[in-house]
């Protein structure tokens, strides 16, 4: 049954949000327009959001798969937040982005994967299903892709909005979220987990 829950998509949205940092990742978009490699806003947000989609359901077979649970992987995935949230408060590099492509378009990589859909997003997305219904989250998804696409394509405007304080102020701020979310999904998911666990040793 779909259930519409505005509080959910709002904060599914400020979750995603944060993990894909499209307006922290400015930077890297003009750098790779910079040595001549083209980005198409429309292809980009397009792949994104089918990769999204399709991980958001694929994923939950394959915790099938491997008969895990979606308190399991709630509890992961929040460590995997975490870790991220760390990264984006204090600047140090945990996922690192070796490109090697010689492609002169950077569309599908780096930028759809890993800067959009990568293992944050990913994570993100598994670990929300424990706590949102689907549909609200297949909509922030959607609202935050359109952020993207409009990053992307007005990449200059952005760059002028922003400036680079504003960039880093926004990755900071969202930062912090990240890690009160990451808190949360751990404090709530883990009771459930041991709970799983000693009824099935019981």
């Amino acid at each position: 049954m779909m259930v519409f829950n505005v509080v959910e998509i709002i904060s599914a949205f400020l979750v995603l949000f944060a993990i894909i940092d499209v307006t922290g990742s400015v930077p890297i978009f003009l750098n790779l327009r910079s040595q001549d490699r083209s980005i198409h806003p429309e292809k980009a947000a397009t792949y994104s959001l089918v990769i999204l989609i399709g991980f958001l359901f694929i994923g939950e077979w394959i915790l099938k798969l491997f008969q895990l649970d979606i308190s399991a992987f709630a509890v992961a995935g929040a460590v995997v937040l975490l870790i991220l949230s760390i990264e984006m408060i204090f600047g140090v590099e945990i996922f690192k982005n070796d490109s090697s492509s010689t492609d002169n378009s950077s569309t599908l990589f780096p930028v759809v994967f890993p800067l959009i859909a990568g293992p944050g997003s990913f994570t993100t997305l598994l670990s929300m299903r424990a706590e949102y219904h689907t549909i609200n989250i297949i909509l922030a998804v959607v609202l935050n892709l359109a952020i993207v696409y409009l990053v992307l394509r007005y990449l200059d405007q952005v760059k002028r909005l922003l400036g680079e304080s504003g960039a880093y102020i926004l990755r900071k701020f969202f930062g912090v979220i990240l890690m009160a979310i990451a808190v949360k999904l751990l404090t709530s998911n883990l009771s459930a987990l041991i709970a799983s666990v000693n009824g099935g040793v019981a």
